[in-house]
């Protein structure tokens, strides 16, 4: 007898149907074999299978076996395809008897017959709503991850046997409840705030406009100066995430299973902290299997890289692309996999090896080339493609001990940044630009958006020819200067704008 189940496998970021074809012949001497170019996982699923059905009190057919997953040419990888095997086998061998031709099931069997958290839930979710089934089976432990698709029935489920008591109307099982964003969203508090931040005005402002406009930012200044104190300050200022982009982050969460146990989407902005011995795969992404990087684990949010000359060259180098991009491609022999990576780049850095050159504290004890050498580290292509660059002085004691209850806090600073954000979108989709953000213009929307006036013009040339910056160059400070009007609540880039973004531009000089 033969029984079809859907399921479906994720490659990449992307999800497609997976036919799961269960047929059972009793002519024959008992074996059990799974075709379909399945992974080590799968082929471990006959063990988990047999155990889980048979501790649910079902027989198992000792019948050669043969499980069929369609397309045959797509490799499946994951234990995510227990439960539609064991349901194919119940019902072909007429222990089961359900319509599943509009549902599509997964989830991984323990061998009592429970089932345990499975990756990659949410687009599975999303490619059930696309393909238009009625329902989807998943682990009860996932049901709140797909509590944001909407039009399709979920069913959470704990054990096997309670799923065939559900089939058989013996015992039903209630439909997760679905939220909508607005009702999954809430505020978040934050571990670190602008106010506990003493001093540090100009590179307070830099992290303003930086969070409004999506801007890289390279810091640069002495120990204890307070640069990653003011980076781990930046969540608190970053806009709300709109219903999209968590979902884009959501996806890369769950097919990587970093999504916590019961939790549904991403609702903050990521924070991405890796350490400096990071390889160049843990930083972009790849594998034999590839998986995503900590550059899109950061997608939509921040990533931080402290000590930014003590990474290895080859591995910074390897950001140029997907910083211009906003996705990063890998491809293997077996294919070609992409993974988006938006993020605003924050980089913090001594001013030279000791971390002492300037310091009116402490003496430099560095000799000339040492420096030099230390410099060279980051190159000059992956500095043009940061927008912001700033100089971070040591903070006065005095300041230190002054009560910081007049500071601004993230709060009054994140309200001037949504608000500037919310310009940028209503901007955007006026244009019909599927974008939310200043720094994704290309080229071409630039030139549509950042219009100057003659005297802006005037006052751009000269600054370019002056400064010798490049056309990369030029297009960011536009940019900037766009994002600085929109923290203004103006409608023009004025000169003022234009002459802010060029003071962030130049890379500070050490005194």
């Amino acid at each position: 007898m033969l029984a079809k189940i859907t399921s479906g496998a994720t490659v990449g970021l992307e999800s497609v149907l997976v036919e799961v074809e269960v047929d059972i012949t009793k002519k024959s001497l008992p074996s059990f074999t799974i075709v379909g170019l399945p992974g080590k996982a799968i082929e471990e699923a006959k063990e988990r299978v047999r155990s889980a059905i048979k501790n649910s009190g079902f027989d198992f057919p000792r019948h050669k076996i043969t499980i069929n997953l369609t397309p045959a040419d797509l490799p499946k990888e994951g234990p995510a395809y227990d439960l539609p095997i064991a349901l194919g086998l119940l019902a072909a061998n007429g222990q089961l008897e359900a319509d599943l031709s509009q549902s599509l099931v997964l989830g991984e069997l323990s061998l009592d017959g429970s089932l345990r958290h499975t990756n990659g839930v949410l687009p599975l979710a999303l490619l059930a709503k696309e393909k238009r089934l009625k329902s989807l089976f998943l682990p009860k432990i996932n049901g709140p991850e797909a509590t944001i698709v909407t039009g399709l029935t979920v069913y959470p489920v704990k054990s096997l046997l309670e799923l065939v008591y559900h089939f058989h109307q013996l015992e039903k099982i209630k439909p997760q409840k679905q939220l909508s964003f607005a009702q999954l969203k809430k505020e978040k508090e934050f571990e670190f705030d602008l106010a506990e931040v003493a001093g540090q005005q100009q590179a307070k402002r830099a992290l303003e406009i930086a969070a409004a406009g999506g801007h890289n930012l390279f810091m640069t200044g002495p120990p204890g100066a307070g640069k990653t104190m003011l980076a781990r300050t930046l969540p608190s200022i970053l806009p709300q995430m709109t219903e999209e982009e968590a979902l884009e982050v959501t996806r890369i969460y769950s097919v990587s299973g970093n999504i916590p146990p019961g939790e549904s989407i991403i609702k903050s902005r990521p924070f991405r902290s890796p350490h400096h011995t990071t390889s160049r795969i843990g930083l972009i992404g790849g594998g034999s299997k590839p998986s995503p990087g900590e550059i899109s684990f950061a997608h939509r949010g921040v990533l931080f890289l402290d000590e930014f000359p003590e990474f290895p060259r080859h591995v910074l180098e390897s950001l140029r692309q997907p910083m211009e991009d906003g996705f990063v491609q890998i491809s293997r022999a077996k294919g070609t996999m992409i993974f988006p990576c938006r993020f605003l780049l924050v980089a913090a850095s001594n001013p030279c090896p000791c971390g002492y050159l300037g310091s009116k504290k402490k003496a430099c004890t560095c000799l000339p080339s040492q420096v030099n050498r230390y410099h060279k580290k980051i190159s000059g292509p992956l500095l043009d493609r940061i927008d912001m660059h700033i100089n971070v002085p040591e903070v006065k004691i005095d300041r230190l001990l002054k009560k910081g209850s007049l500071r601004e806090t993230s709060q009054a600073v994140r309200k001037r940044v949504q608000k500037a954000r919310n310009n940028q979108i209503r901007r955007f989709k006026k244009l019909k630009i599927p974008l939310v953000a200043n720094s994704e213009m290309s080229n071409k929307q630039v030139k549509k958006i950042c219009l100057l006036a003659k005297k802006q013009k005037k006052l751009t040339a000269q600054m370019m020819a002056k400064t010798n910056l490049s056309a990369r160059a030029y297009f960011r400070i536009l940019k900037v200067s766009r994002t600085i009007a929109d923290l203004a609540n103006e409608q023009k880039i004025e000169i003022k704008h234009l002459a802010e973004a060029f003071q962030y531009r130049l890379q500070p000089e050490i005194e």
